[in-house]
């Protein structure tokens, strides 16, 4: 695979999955992820625009080295299958807009690879090297009917702070925030509770 040198470095591995910087290899399977209304929909503020060609692949790609390559604590990781070397989707860590630098977790993955857990273990693993990075809290901030994310941010041990005002998107939204202390109590209790 083609990587870039900026590119996220190293790759996090966890048990199933390998989080790693996008390459131009990648580009056939970004399209097939961002071209879908089903993927799209839950990403970003309409109107949606499906992905069109690999010019624009390319360019998503190289946003993600660009923007690591700024702020090492930031990024998109393709959710590589480990067994398959299928790209299941993307885990990333990126600024709140007009946050004032506070960062939100997000994912998306393609419907071939839903429903398996993928997300939630390239989520924990993204969360742990936000946190190892000295971020002092992070954020998750999606549609309030996007069942699916929210289930996750649960899942995740993210404090729900319910629909709100968005402060950074607008409208109306589901937010969901974990801190450093929470994560850091949460496998202090696994420790001393396995």
């Amino acid at each position: 695979m083609s990587h870039s040198s900026n590119a996220i470095e190293p790759p996090i591995d966890t048990e199933r999955l390998l989080l790693r910087a996008y390459g131009e290899d990648d580009a056939d399977r970004v399209i097939d992820i961002q071209s879908r209304l089903d993927v799209i929909r839950w990403l970003g503020i309409p109107p949606y625009l499906p992905m069109k060609d690999r010019a624009e692949a390319l360019v998503w790609i190289a946003k993600w080295s660009d923007l690591h390559e700024k702020d090492p604590r930031l990024g998109g990781w393709a959710i590589e299958i480990r067994e398959t070397g299928v790209v299941a989707g993307t885990a990333m860590l990126v600024e709140l807009p007009n946050g004032e630098g506070k960062v939100q977790i997000g994912w998306h993955l393609h419907p071939d690879s839903a429903g398996k857990g993928y997300v939630t273990e390239a989520a924990l693993a993204v969360l742990s090297a936000g946190f190892a990075s000295g971020l002092p809290e992070i954020w998750a901030d999606m549609f309030e009917d996007n069942a699916a994310s929210a289930a996750v941010a649960r899942r995740l041990g993210m404090a729900e702070l319910g629909v709100i005002d968005d402060p950074w998107y607008g409208g109306r939204s589901r937010v969901f925030r974990l801190t450093r202390e929470q994560w850091d109590a949460r496998f202090e209790q696994k420790v001393a509770n396995p």
